[in-house]
């Protein structure tokens, strides 16, 4: 072997005896090399894809079996699928990109109040024409701070615009600080059950992920029937998951789903109205 590919004796990482291929007690290759681009790419694909089977099997499980993919990191076998935390950032990424360049004109109209100016109507002066424009998300408050009243002096394409980008800048950020409310609504809606935090954080990365998946592809697949599939399969998902991962009655298991779906829709409304206010008050 070449002097670049021949093994160290000592670990070139923590500097350990390692007479073999591989360190004892860090686990670091000791045939050291420039890596080629293949290699670079092999890397990506292996370790953060996760195309190695990882990714199959995890999908698998997270699509077409409810709960299950929980109930094995808790049963103790992880290795073998993607990490929960991975999964959810990967597809809550995917999803949001899919929104923000595939479907431009989702969501967040800006409409006018104003009404339309009449032929015979008397003309109005600059200073009694004061904008009446209004976001529907938002609605009016009765006192406005500086930057508020700034955005209400936009045109309709500037407020588009700005709602928009304070929505994707924001949004991912606020969906994932809301897992641990997630969680602590499973939390609460379980007492008594044994159940760890943890698990309940566990379960709202899995759950989540599924989502995510699940209107991407509904995002980007213009077939009605397909969508309407999807729908009814995202609604139902939850509480499924819900009775493998928490044995319980199926009534009990529906009643907590309504209230956990209360409970959170009225958070993630929330959370997507500071985003967008957030946006407006620091766009200067």
């Amino acid at each position: 072997m070449s002097p670049s590919t021949s093994p160290a004796s000592t670990c070139h990482n923590c500097h350990t005896d390692a007479p073999g291929n591989f360190c004892s007690a860090c686990g670091q290759s000791t045939v050291l090399h420039v890596p080629s681009a293949r290699e670079f790419l092999h890397e990506f694909v292996a370790h953060y894809v996760a195309l190695e089977g990882k990714l199959w099997r995890t999908l698998a499980l997270l699509l077409f079996r409810p709960g299950a993919l929980t109930n094995e990191y808790i049963a103790g076998r992880r290795v073998r699928y993607v990490e929960p935390l991975r999964v959810y950032l990967t597809f809550s990424i995917l999803f949001f990109a899919i929104l923000k360049f595939g479907s431009p004109d989702l969501f967040l109209t800006v409409h006018s109040q104003q009404p339309q100016a009449s032929a015979h109507a008397p003309s109005q002066t600059p200073e009694n024409n004061a904008p009446d424009m209004q976001v529907s998300i938002l609605g009016q408050t009765p006192t406005l701070p500086h930057q508020w009243q700034d955005f209400q002096q936009l045109p309709v394409a500037g407020k588009q615009k700005l709602i928009r980008e304070s929505f994707f800048h924001y949004a991912p950020y606020a969906m994932f600080g809301l897992m641990p409310l997630f969680a602590l609504f499973l939390k609460i809606l379980y007492l008594g059950s044994g159940r760890r935090y943890g698990e309940h954080f566990l379960f709202a990365l899995h759950t989540n992920a599924f989502a995510f998946i699940t209107m991407a592809l509904m995002t980007v697949i213009p077939v009605d029937i397909v969508r309407l599939a999807l729908g009814a399969w995202l609604l139902g998902y939850l509480p499924w998951a819900m009775w493998r991962v928490y044995p319980s009655g199926k009534l009990a298991t529906v009643c907590r789903w309504l209230v956990l779906m209360a409970a959170y829709a009225l958070a993630m409304s929330l959370a997507i109205v500071a985003c967008i206010a957030t946006g407006v008050m620091l766009r200067h």
